[in-house]
């Protein structure tokens, strides 16, 4: 199977199956002498482990991380790095119902079509839980880019039609509630929707919104390998993902280039600076200095306990209810992903942009 590997210099690739025994992801080319321990990895892991409340998955996972190589004494070594996610709490049991059936909404016909077969626990590659090794590279990546004082922040834009209040942004109320929001009233809000939802035997999406702030001007490369073309490939290499924009995105086709541009201006501090940030902090494939911001948008969990249409693997016409442990929502697990893919594409492309210029 190919495609489990991300990145030119600092590459990864992730391994691991849903119901195997576990998960995990190998990183090459991260710099020596970076301080890293379990714990710094072990933070972000716990942002998107399941069983965290009704709003999410009831499996139960601790995901906790092991650091097989690539780290001595505190510090990275420049050799690879692999971390290791042991699956606890796999209920294949759950799934026996459905290895003929072909789920709505899900990857089950299209992986048999491609590959004759189909690990039909929960999914196998094409499982959420894939996301765990992302993410334990991510907190690697944030690590390093700390290092440049360089900082990612992710959080929940939107569950639904709820969206928070910019005006009520409070980045520190990320943690306060069970959805990731930096707005406690649209939190609350979204939470007794998701509630409703439950009740309903339902699912809905939402938006990822994502911060890249101290990225200095120059990072990124002006033809295929653009700033944003990664970032968005990145991005939409998450499972349920199904639009990325960057900045004003798709509300710049709706505007005038008298409204869209950015002025330029000079700060006092000598640097270029712009009076907006329309282009979300890249133009022409190019960071400009100012944050990065990004979208996801996330489509509603297929995996419903509601009666919906189907076939099985003989082609006949069936019914399925989906039965097993199931996130309503994917939106709040799915913010420090967001956050990983985002880090590892910016870790990549910084550490490519050094021998740019002498």
């Amino acid at each position: 199977m190919a495609g489990s590997v991300l990145g030119t210099i600092f590459r990864v690739m992730t391994w691991g199956e849903s119901h195997g025994k576990g998960i995990g992801v190998t990183i090459d080319g991260c710099p020596a002498g970076l301080s890293l321990q379990e714990e710094d990895i072990q933070q972000y892991l716990n942002r998107r482990k399941p069983g965290q409340s009704r709003l999410t998955t009831g499996r139960q996972e601790g995901d906790q991380v092991e650091i097989l190589s690539g780290v001595f004494e505190g510090k990275t070594t420049g050799t690879p790095i692999a971390l290791a996610v042991r699956n606890l709490d796999q209920r294949s049991r759950d799934y026996r119902a459905i290895m003929d059936v072909y789920r709505p909404g899900h990857a089950d016909y299209c992986f048999d079509a491609k590959y004759g077969f189909r690990d039909y626990r929960g999914g196998g590659r094409s499982s959420g839980r894939e996301t765990a090794g992302r993410v334990a590279a991510g907190a690697v990546a944030c690590r390093l880019l700390a290092h440049y004082g360089i900082r990612v922040d992710a959080y929940t834009k939107s569950i639904g039609r709820i969206e928070a209040d910019p005006g009520r942004f409070d980045l520190a109320e990320r943690e306060n509630n069970r959805l990731y929001m930096p707005d406690a009233v649209a939190a609350a809000e979204a939470e007794a929707y998701v509630e409703e939802l439950i009740r309903e035997q339902d699912s809905c999406g939402g938006i990822v919104e994502c911060r890249i702030r101290g990225l200095p001007a120059g990072v990124g490369e002006p033809v295929f390998d653009k700033l944003d073309a990664c970032l968005a490939k990145a991005v939409m290499s998450v499972g349920a993902v199904k639009g990325v924009e960057i900045g004003d995105g798709f509300a710049a086709a709706r505007s005038r280039g008298s409204e869209n541009n950015d002025a330029f201006y000079r700060g006092a501090d000598g640097t270029v600076r712009k009076k907006t940030n329309h282009s979300g902090g890249i133009l022409g494939g190019i960071s400009d200095g100012d944050d990065i911001i990004l979208r996801a948008a996330f489509k509603p969990t297929p995996s419903i306990a509601r009666q919906q249409q189907t076939v099985n693997r003989a082609g006949e016409d069936v019914e399925i209810e989906v039965k097993g442990r199931h996130d309503p929502v994917v939106v709040p697990r799915a913010v420090v992903v967001v956050e990983a893919m985002a880090a590892l594409t910016v870790a990549d492309l910084l550490l490519m942009g050094r021998c740019a210029k002498l």
